[in-house]
């Protein structure tokens, strides 16, 4: 292989590992969420979609209706957690890309 293609694709692939690490931390994020004074915790993927549940037993003792309101509220509170999370992995890796697209624009 040419030795300038060479250097190019080694470029080309130190420009790209920012933004893989970011893929990987952004796919192992989890968003945490509790209500009912921690008796419901619960855990969501990225989307939203529920990976961990737990429910103390006295939770029993709350009652259909206000069981159900604790379980959305943690709910609501983990798919904030994750989406606060995405957004930092996000900015973290677009920052510098952003700063480089800005100085590029301010000089035309």
């Amino acid at each position: 292989m040419d030795p300038e293609i060479r250097r190019l694709m080694a470029a080309f692939e130190d420009e790209l590992r920012p933004i893989q690490e970011a893929r990987q931390r952004m796919a192992e994020v989890r968003g945490h969420g509790e209500a009912a004074q921690g008796l419901i915790r619960l855990e969501v993927l990225p989307g939203g979609a529920l990976s961990g549940l737990t429910i103390d037993p006295r939770a029993m003792k709350l009652g259909s209706a206000e069981l159900a309101e604790a379980v959305l509220e943690a709910v609501a509170a983990a798919v904030n957690d994750a989406s606060a999370k995405m957004a930092e992995a996000v900015s973290e890796t677009m920052t510098p890309y952003i700063d480089e697209a800005n100085r590029f624009l301010d000089s035309l």
